[in-house]
């Protein structure tokens, strides 16, 4: 889970709204947490922008929610002869093409590792060097493939969870969704990823916040590093700070690098990912925070097409370090 950011725009409010363009915000609850859009609705009935909005996340919940036992991944999980569709296509195939990229530290079918640790969809099992070894033998994108209309495996004990990257694409579907309904004014939020297009009714860009990486801060927006300004751009953060987990003095991130098989343990607290769509920003959120600071650092200085905004301990102090692409962006 990730809430590392949180969408101040949508309730700073100044002077008066009565020669502003009229704007609807909806609220909900989906995929286990929150969602929050608000849009410029061009005399579209709420009613309607709430049916179609409800009816595009229905359709990811039963494609890709492994929380659902009859979606269509929770199906393949367990061999079950499924045909998969069209959402289940597409953030399978990008996430290929990002685990690829980032040399297997975005991977869906690491689940096992997930479950292992007590980060997935399943109690934490008691882990020792032998279990790791053996759970990676059946862990790796390599080991799935789509032929046709199903998935394929190589062992029936692979099993996927498409946790870090299916809030971004359920942000992306809305905002496919309200395109499509001629609206050219939102912001869409969903567990903390968000994806903006054109103005707030203030007529200025979508404001969004970063929040420092507090451990023990229950609520987003208490402490913010940064507020970015985002239009027609989409960002996620990934972080370990609210995640975690503490035995016999030792701190377990819930971000598991797939090639150790083990928490990730490095001065990155957290990173932001700035794409043109928010599936790619929520993949690539969580490589960055599976590689570290360093790491990442040479990462995206290979991908111009990212920005990034990246918070971490340097000797107990919060520092950050952000990539010239989003520079006029942000206001900290």
């Amino acid at each position: 889970m990730k809430h590392a950011h949180y969408l101040i725009a949508l309730w700073i409010v100044a002077g008066s709204c009565s020669q502003l363009p009229s704007y609807t915000t909806i609220t909900g609850f989906t995929m286990g947490t929150t969602y929050q859009i608000t849009c410029r609705h061009n005399n579209i009935p709420p009613d309607s922008l709430l049916a179609g909005i409800e009816a595009t996340l229905a359709h990811i919940d039963r494609s890709l929610s492994v929380y659902n036992d009859q979606s269509i991944i929770s199906k393949v999980n367990r061999n079950e002869p499924v045909a998969i569709d069209s959402f289940f296509r597409i953030v399978f195939t990008r996430s290929y093409e990002i685990y690829t990229a980032t040399n297997g530290a975005f991977d869906i079918a690491a689940s096992p590792l997930f479950n292992a640790w007590g980060f997935g969809f399943t109690q934490r099992e008691t882990v020792t060097p032998t279990i790791i070894d053996s759970l990676q033998q059946f862990c790796g994108m390599q080991r799935v493939r789509i032929h046709g209309d199903r998935l394929i495996k190589d062992d029936p004990r692979v099993t996927l969870n498409a946790n870090a990257i299916a809030k971004g694409f359920g942000v992306d579907a809305v905002a496919t969704f309200l395109e499509q309904s001629d609206i050219r004014h939102y912001i869409v939020e969903i567990g903390g990823e968000i994806r903006s297009k054109g103005q707030n009714r203030y007529g200025k860009p979508w404001r969004v916040g970063i929040d420092k990486p507090v451990e023990g801060a229950i609520f987003p927006g208490e402490s913010l590093q940064a507020i970015l300004q985002l239009s027609d751009k989409a960002l996620a953060t990934s972080g370990n700070y609210r995640r975690y987990y503490e035995e016999n003095g030792t701190k377990y991130a819930h971000t598991i690098n797939p090639a150790t098989g083990y928490p990730v343990s490095h001065t990155l607290l957290s990173a932001t990912i700035i794409a043109s769509d928010c599936m790619t920003a929520d993949a690539y959120a969580t490589a960055m925070m599976v590689i570290g600071l360093d790491s990442a650092k040479q990462f995206l200085n290979t991908h111009p097409e990212l920005g990034a905004f990246l918070i971490y301990n340097d000797r107990d102090t919060f520092r950050s370090f952000h990539t010239n692409n989003i520079r006029e962006m942000i206001n900290e």
